[in-house]
């Protein structure tokens, strides 16, 4: 909201500036975030919640303050510190220097993490469960995890596709199809070369060739796919299971058709986040590419994730690049993450990111997967990771192009 042409009302009341931002006497005080703002301003009003609670949880560590400037009395200091937009936030160090500002909406986890960036000491906030160590070791052989999604393959559906540094094997077409779609380079050679397991004799087949049944899962709606090199063979199961028999190229077409919003990469949406932009519905790969799009599009979205652990769902909308509400607010992230070679924590992938409507699926759903590793962090987090990335960045965002085969 723009502000009308702020002139002085009179002569500055003394001590006026000492009730709104801090002054000599306060010289090494708490540090402050002082929001200005109106009561008739919906981002404004947006942020009084949050306000409120910053005061009472940060009690002791951070002091807030709102001003209006609905309040003629304090037109004087809005020019003195130059606000241009409503609502705007200054903070204050302890010395009364300004340290940032910022105009617009801003979350109260977009104000604590900025805080926590500028080295304030704060009250703890945000979740704080964390396994940075597998509960097992792994001890699979690597021709039977999937390059993707690091889950198991299976023979009966396993793809193989010959790189120049090795094999990369995967649990699935879809998930052929979902590499595919991350390539940088060589789709058609990675094509060509790739093989699948014919479902009713295990031998490889060449994926481009093979005879698809295409079926759809009762419980889940999920797509299911088998390959079989025989035409009849393929009639003799349709005639058991149902489904539709397609060719490679219809079943390329088909896996490609959705994808993530924010990195581009195939995705079944039945497994995937709901992301409304403007109205505009797309798809977010996991979680966190899903909090993605806001940064690839720079517009306002609302995602609706299934819980990881019950499949109940968590409902998020941002403004202005902040989270604006999340349903339910016990709701939280999990990031998660491994280490590399150089045993630094580098995200573990897509198929390890998730939303849980509390704490306590989260937890239980890290029981269930011995080799994950992690931490929860808040939704405002995950969101905070997207935004600060560049255009090359995001552009770059979940392609392997450049990765080795485990």
């Amino acid at each position: 909201m723009k502000l009308r042409t702020l002139a002085f009302m009179g002569g500055i009341v003394a001590g006026l500036l000492g009730a709104a931002v801090a002054t000599a006497a306060d010289q090494k005080a708490l540090p402050k975030v002082v929001d200005f703002g109106d009561k008739f301003c919906v981002p404004c009003k947006l942020m009084a919640p949050a306000l409120e609670e910053l005061k009472t949880e940060q009690a002791g560590k951070l002091e807030v303050q709102f001003v209006s400037l609905g309040d003629k009395e304090n037109l004087p200091l809005a020019e003195k510190h130059k606000i241009k937009l409503i609502p705007t936030q200054i903070f204050f160090d302890g010395d009364a220097k300004e340290v940032w500002r910022h105009e617009g909406y801003i979350s109260k986890h977009g104000i604590l993490l900025k805080w926590k960036e500028l080295g304030a000491e704060l009250n703890p906030f945000g979740p704080t469960f964390k396994r940075l160590e597998a509960a097992a070791k792994d001890e699979r052989p690597k021709d039977r995890i999937c390059f993707m999604c690091d889950g198991d393959v299976d023979a009966r559906t396993v793809v193989t596709v010959p790189t120049e540094k090795g094999n990369v094997n995967l649990c699935s077409a879809h998930h052929f199809f979902v590499m595919l779609s991350c390539l940088q380079k060589d789709l058609e050679a990675a094509e060509k070369a790739a093989t699948i397991a014919d479902a009713a004799t295990g031998e490889m087949i060449p994926a481009m060739t093979a005879n698809y049944l295409c079926g759809m899962d009762d419980k889940t709606g999920r797509p299911t796919v088998k390959a079989l090199a025989a035409r009849g063979e393929a009639e003799k199961a349709r005639a058991v299971e149902g489904g539709s028999i397609v060719g490679y190229d219809v079943l390329k077409r088909k896996d490609l058709a959705a994808r993530c919003g924010f990195c581009d990469r195939s995705v079944y949406p039945e497994d995937v986040a709901l992301v409304k932009i403007e109205g505009v519905h797309s798809w977010g790969c996991c979680a966190h590419c899903a909090m993605g799009c806001a940064a690839r599009t720079g517009k306002d979205i609302e995602v609706r994730q299934p819980d990881g652990l019950t499949g109940e769902p968590v409902i998020v909308k941002t403004m202005d690049g902040y989270v604006s509400s999340i349903e339910p607010k016990t709701a939280v992230a999990w990031f998660g993450n491994r280490k590399n070679a150089e045993g630094k924590f580098v995200s573990a992938g897509c198929f390890h990111q998730g939303f849980f409507v509390k704490e306590e699926n989260l937890r239980k759903w890290v029981e269930q997967r011995p080799f994950e590793t992690g931490e929860a962090i808040t939704i405002e987090q995950s969101l905070r990771d997207k935004m600060v990335l560049s255009p090359a960045q995001i552009q770059k965002a979940c392609k392997v192009g450049e990765c080795s085969p485990k």
